[in-house]
């Protein structure tokens, strides 16, 4: 193998790794997404990947968007929905929190 074929092997090999580590990082972040969802879904994405020698961007496309739609195709909407209600209240929680800090420092 030729260093220039080996060095766009190395480069394939990295914008794969990033592919999938933001791949992995925005699905956890989808509500009601737990650590199985993320390992079946990986396990997907990579066994597509090895099957048909797919770059995981050509197979499945921006990989923000396609966390989206693998957590809407994994995660239960009822889970989903309870995990976004919870979100919502931590997030106002902070908020009310973070205005008090704000005063109490004032």
């Amino acid at each position: 193998m030729t260093k220039k074929a080996q060095r766009t092997d190395a480069a394939r090999e990295k914008d794969r790794e990033k592919w999938m580590a933001r791949f992995q990082v925005r699905l956890a972040m989808q509500p009601g997404v737990d650590r199985a969802v993320v390992l079946q879904a990986v396990k997907e994405v990579t066994t597509h990947c090895a099957d048909t020698g797919e770059h995981p961007r050509t197979a499945f496309g921006d990989p923000d968007a396609h966390a989206v739609r693998t957590a809407a195709r994994l995660v239960p909407a009822d889970r989903a929905a309870r995990a976004r209600q919870q979100n919502a209240v931590v997030d106002t929680l902070d908020s009310v929190l973070r205005r008090v800090g704000d005063i109490a420092g004032a």
